[in-house]
């Protein structure tokens, strides 16, 4: 009785709360506030029913979406920006759904929801209140694919990992051998689907792992298109206009959730049944229908998409070669003058393939590589299994040694400079990347020095400026102050260097680094 009276009343809920007062209630800003109604059942709801909602606080307004959840029930999510009352009202093609009113106050976020991450510098990202967003992320394409108890088992594990964002793929993979619990459209596999009808269950699903990753302050990382259908279930290769209304249906659910990033396709030049106009067209319709401008990108196989393209928000790139040509890293964010992931660099592990065979030591010397690049980069793991539990696939639990040193990479970069790290002297094949005159780190990669002459690019220092150093075993997670201040004196037209001569020593192994500032 209770549920029917909210319906009626088109009350507002709170997603995982207790609905407040029914004429206005409270969500916090960057929540998720949800509207539902009732409306037709009958039909073709998803086809035929049209439902949006306007949001206005003073002079802006933002336009929402609806979408049909089944059994009659209809909704709208909203996620606030600002802080204060936001007044709503409804827009449909039906008339129990045209017209609500209401209103919804937002107080201010609670500690740890900085909101949806976007792009700051050209290069880099930052959550909207500000605070920098240092990537470190990893993949697990069919997580949310799985049983109960092993998504429990990846939730946990990502509770306790140094990832900060998960790239995951929303329609199931071939490789899953038993077959996924939950289909996108109603029908029977494999492939006797009603294209017009959704399934709820599994958006809701899928809904809730997202909020699940929420929680955890992890992005999610949505690639909304893959190959690894290769016709099993047929949603890889869906008539345009279902793909459309796919896309559109995808952000009315979960654009409202702070922490979606939206993945137009993984290896997309490998679906050769699209065309490139068709993935602009794609990308426009996620553009249009997400009113938060949420992150957009697209992954690449063997051909590269063209990431000048203004829908395009940043840069995700599939390459091995970022150990072995720094400057090509550098080079792509010079093309695109956009932040760049290498969401995926081969994977740690012991696969049969020649891309899962990464040592530890290879994979955390990628992550370093690219952040002396002004670069991200994306971990995965392949170690074998005999029940098939795959992190790349399935998720788990993590097997590799580069999930510390990652924790400890991440720790490096919280304390960088918020304006992200830049290359210094980049044509130069010089390992270091900062902020010119304030903060330098240097990384030597599988080199193996014992000392580091104090000799720093010109740019922005002037003579007499002091620095203190520390040596950084990226492997062994160690931190050592080196002894005294180095002073600096003018050198050439290009570099000064310490006043005294001095070189800083190093211990004569790989995967060392060394990080400078400035003293005030």
């Amino acid at each position: 009785m209770r549920r029917t009276l909210l319906v009626l009343l088109s009350s507002l809920l709170l997603l995982g709360a207790a609905p407040l007062a029914l004429a206005q209630t409270e969500v916090e800003r960057w929540g998720t506030a949800e509207f539902t109604l009732a409306g037709p059942a009958a039909g073709s709801p998803f086809m035929e029913v049209q439902l949006r909602a306007v949001f206005r606080q003073g002079a802006r307004s933002l336009q929402v979406e609806g979408f049909y959840d089944g059994d009659g029930q209809y909704k709208l999510r909203f996620m606030p920006d600002t802080e204060g009352v936001w007044e709503y009202e409804t827009e449909s093609n039906r008339p129990e759904l045209h017209g609500r009113r209401g209103s919804l106050r937002v107080r201010a976020a609670s500690a740890g929801n900085h909101g949806p991450v976007g792009v700051r510098n050209t290069y880099h990202f930052a959550y909207a209140d500000g605070t920098p967003f240092w990537q470190v992320g990893t993949t697990s394409y069919a997580w949310t694919h799985q049983s109960a108890a092993l998504e429990a088992q990846t939730l946990q594990t990502l509770a306790q990992s140094p990832f900060n964002k998960l790239r995951m793929a929303v329609f199931p993979n071939r490789d899953d051998k038993g077959g996924p619990p939950r289909f996108p459209f109603a029908g029977q596999p494999p492939k006797a689907w009603d294209l017009t009808r959704f399934n709820p269950d599994f958006f809701r699903h899928l809904e809730q792992r997202v909020a699940d990753l929420r929680a955890l302050g992890i992005e999610a990382d949505l690639i909304l298109f893959h190959p690894y259908d290769k016709g099993e279930w047929g949603f890889d290769r869906l008539p345009p206009e279902v793909n459309e209304r796919y896309l559109r249906y995808v952000v009315a659910r979960l654009a409202a959730y702070r922490n979606v990033w939206w993945s137009m396709a993984n290896e997309f030049d490998f679906m050769k049944e699209k065309t490139m106009p068709e993935w602009d067209r794609y990308f426009q319709i996620v553009q249009a229908s997400d009113p938060y401008q949420h992150l957009r990108s697209i992954h690449n196989g063997l051909a590269f998409y063209n990431h000048t393209k203004p829908w395009v928000t940043h840069v995700s790139v599939q390459s091995g070669a970022i150990a072995a040509d720094f400057e090509r890293a550098v080079l792509l964010r010079d093309v695109y003058n956009k932040p760049v992931v290498y969401d995926e660099v081969k994977y740690e592990g012991n696969f049969t393939r020649r891309w899962g065979q990464l040592k530890p030591e290879e994979m955390v010397l990628r992550f370093w590589e690219g952040a002396i690049a002004g670069t991200y980069v994306g971990h995965s793991e392949t170690y074998q299994d005999p029940d098939g539990l795959v992190w790349l696939a399935k998720g788990g639990t993590l097997r590799g040694a580069s999930p510390p040193r990652l924790a400890f990479f991440r720790q490096i970069l919280s304390q960088s400079p918020a304006e992200g790290l830049e290359p210094i002297d980049k044509w130069q094949e010089h390992p270091f990347a900062g902020k010119h005159g304030e903060y330098y780190l240097g990384y030597f990669g599988t080199q193996t020095p014992t000392r580091w002459p104090f000799v720093l690019f010109r740019a922005g220092l002037k003579e007499g400026m002091r620095f203190r150093a520390e040596v950084i075993d990226t492997w062994n997670m160690r931190i050592t102050p080196v002894d005294g201040v180095f002073e600096l004196t003018r050198r050439d037209d290009y570099t000064f260097a310490d006043k005294d001569g001095r070189a800083i020593a190093l211990p004569g192994r790989p995967y060392m680094a060394i990080r400078i500032q400035r003293i005030p």
